[in-house]
């Protein structure tokens, strides 16, 4: 992992700046909501706003992504306050970074920075670290500027000046080096996980979806009991849980939390979690859950949406669980979202409200993808029982002085395998 010398915010409570640019053509309130996101993240990470500043602009200045004169403000600003700190709603160049750094003479980050540092303090698990690393890494080997010497220590002894290479040609060849270090390890992981999923293939999945701090892993505690971390704070966890869940005596699903997703994610971090964002691709169920108290949960949805849709796992079966419904006090809205989302669910996870409407829905979906299958077999075939409960639930069992009588249930994925046991598949 990085070393907590390399992280963009050097203490808590920081003092910042946040910094957007509003194109005329776009809402207004398109720009406000993405600073106060960006503010929001800032906390997370520890550092204190003490105020926000956009510009209004055709483009991004190529140069300091703003004019000079606001910077120039944002200057006087930053030394009246003591600010440590300048934030960027938009990923800023090399180029941008170095100017401006020279210009305030001190940090600045961008977006892309800021969630990265999130990830990287959060990260829990040795899969979450590699795939923050990795990320790190791949958005910080343009930006490097001589403060990667540390690396010497993790690359197996690369790290010595080659002949006529400079101080930062070697520091980016270490970067190189980690990189793939890295990406082989993730590797690894993937079969490691690919095969732990195989194992799990009877069990009907579940995979929670969703805006960062919407409340997925509130829901999952509802559900399973689980006691995942819940903070009110965005991406407060991030490592995937998977726990079972007991719909009813017959029905046991599998329920996993996945990492939120946010708006202008970095493409770093979404391609470093594929692996991790892999278990809602093998799911049958997705339940997408949206804080219905936020009045712009539709462009959440939307961007969740997006996301999805780049990962190739928007063809999955959805349901919609509008959550935090002790927070809404917009009738409107909720008849709103009724009326677009018609097989929707309305919960407050955090009050255990709508919990059980929820399993029943799930309880509906379960029903859907199996199926019930009465088995004869003489008692010279009495093995393939312990045959099929690799890929079945037995349900019921009897026998007579000839025969041996089962009633098992299984996944549709499994109907092959079963048939195969049993000698009927064609």
């Amino acid at each position: 992992m990085i070393e907590k010398n390399d992280r963009l915010l050097e203490t808590d409570n920081e003092k910042a700046i946040i910094v957007g640019i509003h194109v005329p053509g776009s809402p207004r309130w398109q720009t406000e909501e993405h600073l106060r996101e960006l503010k929001e993240l800032a906390r997370t990470a520890g550092a204190r706003v003490i105020d926000s500043v956009i510009q209004e602009r055709q483009r991004p200045d190529s140069a300091y992504f703003v004019g000079r004169g606001k910077i120039e403000e944002i200057l006087t600003q930053a030394e009246d306050n003591d600010v440590k700190l300048i934030i960027f709603d938009d990923e800023l160049s090399p180029a941008q970074v170095r100017n401006l750094e020279r210009f305030f003479k001190i940090k600045v980050i961008d977006r892309t920075g800021l969630i990265l540092d999130i990830f990287a303090n959060h990260a829990q698990s040795s899969e979450a670290k590699t795939q923050v690393e990795l990320a790190q890494l791949n958005y910080l080997l343009p930006r490097l500027t001589r403060q990667w010497q540390h690396l010497s220590r993790q690359v197996g002894g690369i790290g010595t000046k080659g002949p006529g290479e400079t101080q930062l040609e070697t520091d980016r060849r270490l970067v190189r080096t980690r990189i793939s270090k890295l990406r082989a390890k993730l590797k690894q992981i993937d079969k490691q996980n690919l095969t732990r999923r195989q194992h799990r293939d009877t069990l009907f999945r579940v995979a929670l979806v969703g805006y960062t701090n919407a409340g997925k892993s509130t829901v999952m505690n509802q559900l399973t009991e689980a006691r995942t971390l819940t903070e009110d704070k965005l991406f407060a966890t991030l490592d995937t849980k998977v726990k079972r869940c007991r719909l009813s005596d017959a029905a046991t699903i599998l329920l996993s939390d996945t990492v939120g997703f946010i708006r202008k994610l970095p493409t770093q971090l979404v391609a470093s979690f594929r692996s991790t964002i892999a278990e809602a691709g093998e799911a049958d169920v997705l339940l997408h859950i949206v804080d219905l108290s936020n009045p712009h949960y539709e462009e959440h949805i939307r961007v969740v949406k997006a996301l999805l849709a780049d990962l190739k796992i928007d063809t999955i079966k959805m349901i919609y669980v509008f959550n935090k419904m002790d927070l809404v006090n917009n009738d409107a809205r909720i008849r709103e979202a009724r009326q677009k989302y018609p097989d929707c669910v309305f919960v407050s996870a955090l009050r255990h409200i709508g919990i059980p409407g929820l399993k029943l829905a799930l309880l509906e979906q379960f029903d859907q993808f199996y199926k019930t299958l009465d088995v004869k077999l003489d008692f010279a075939m009495g093995f393939k029982e312990h045959q099929l409960r690799a890929f079945a639930t037995l349900i019921d069992k009897f026998h007579d002085d000839k025969y041996l009588y089962f009633k098992i249930k299984f996944h549709v994925d499994q109907e092959y395998k079963v048939k195969q046991i049993l000698g009927t598949a064609s």
